[in-house]
């Protein structure tokens, strides 16, 4: 019981510290690269742990003894400060927290809503999986090798078995039959679908907001959605899908047309996300340059026409380059005025990714 109130007391202060350094774990990244399958290792910094202090003088005991205030265990003196020293020095403290965990932090720091899925909450499906071995059983089921392991340990138990005449016959009792057992699953009923703008103007600084901003929306959707799925889609005057290695290190110098993704992606959809059984997410980044204008009308017609009535929100962030122009935002503004399935984000710098965070997900779509 003390072991567990002591393992609560060191996770409120884990919680505590990334509270306290939110900001930073949102807008610098360092743990992005240290995630595993269910978890997420994040360095903690200054972090108070349990350390042992000499008690009152003249009291016995070990560590009792010569010796002077200050100086170390083994005898040794301080080291100079001035000179370089051969010892590592301290480290901050590396925890591990799960992707739920760090959700509901998020959601309390950035004031998020909860998501309410759209069509059926709960799409489940069951399996069946062997699991060993049971006395009872259909025929179907029976294991001869088993059954008959079985009745020869009867035999050989009893004093029956002549090795001469070496005849086995299993009788009820011996028999042993596969037996399985239910497991009901969620099934995936939620993809979000990231798509990035890979063009000559989107740089390294770029591509590395982009990166953090997608690792916070899938931590967000993904506790809202167990079965979660997610696709990545690239391009710059065409486009393509990849996976997510690939989506963050590709670097094109071509031009940009956007519709070449959104083609993609409705063509995505259509084929393998009917909009009444899934929940579906695309988020797309850009700086906001495309090809010609001619182009960015093609882009709002596929989005009004067949896009946005599938989804249940799309995201558009628009990440501020020095080449690029940043129109398509102020053409989706115009366009979409008031339609609540589009939610646009400026995305200036690292410094406003958990306004743009907000900006997202502030509707709980």
């Amino acid at each position: 019981m003390a072991i567990e109130q002591d393992h609560k007391r060191f996770r409120d202060i884990v919680r505590g510290k990334i509270r306290e350094n939110f900001k930073k774990y949102i807008t610098q990244g360092e743990m992005v690269g240290r995630r595993e399958k269910e978890t997420v290792k994040i360095p903690i910094p200054q972090i108070e742990l349990p350390k042992f202090k000499y008690g009152p003088k003249q009291q016995g005991g070990v560590g009792q003894g010569d010796g002077q205030p200050g100086e170390e265990v083994d005898g040794q003196q301080s080291g100079d400060p001035t000179q370089a020293g051969d010892k590592p020095g301290e480290h901050g403290l590396e925890v591990d927290i799960s992707f739920d965990e760090l959700a509901e932090i998020l959601g309390e720091e950035l004031q998020l809503p909860r998501i309410e899925p759209k069509g059926s909450k709960q799409l489940e499906s069951t399996k069946y999986k062997l699991k060993g071995m049971a006395p009872v059983g259909p025929s179907n089921l029976r294991n001869y090798k088993a059954s008959y392991k079985e009745a020869l340990k009867r035999y050989m138990s009893t004093g029956t078995y002549n090795p001469d005449d070496p005849v086995i016959v299993p009788i009820k009792k011996d028999l042993r039959f596969r037996s399985f057992k239910q497991a009901t699953q969620p099934q995936s009923n939620a993809v979000v679908i990231y798509i990035m703008d890979v063009s000559g103007s989107m740089g390294g600084e770029q591509k590395e907001v982009v990166r953090l901003e997608t690792f916070w929306i899938h931590t967000w959707l993904k506790h809202h959605y167990k079965g979660l799925q997610t696709r990545f889609i690239i391009h710059d005057a065409a486009a393509k899908e990849v996976d997510e290695d690939t989506f963050f290190k590709t670097s094109e110098a071509g031009g940009t047309l956007i519709s070449s993704a959104y083609n993609l992606l409705k063509k995505m959809i259509d084929e393998e996300y009917n909009p009444s059984e899934w929940n579906i997410y695309p988020f797309h980044f850009s700086d906001g340059d495309n090809w010609s204008a001619e182009d960015t009308k093609y882009c709002l017609r596929l989005l009004k026409e067949d896009i946005l009535e599938k989804v249940n929100m799309f995201g558009y962030g628009q990440v501020e380059s020095k080449y690029g122009s940043g129109q398509f935002l102020k053409d989706l503004v115009k366009e979409f005025p008031e339609d609540d399935k589009l939610i646009t984000s400026r995305v200036p710098n690292r410094e406003k990714i958990p306004d743009s965070i907000r900006d997202f997900l502030g509707k709980g779509k």
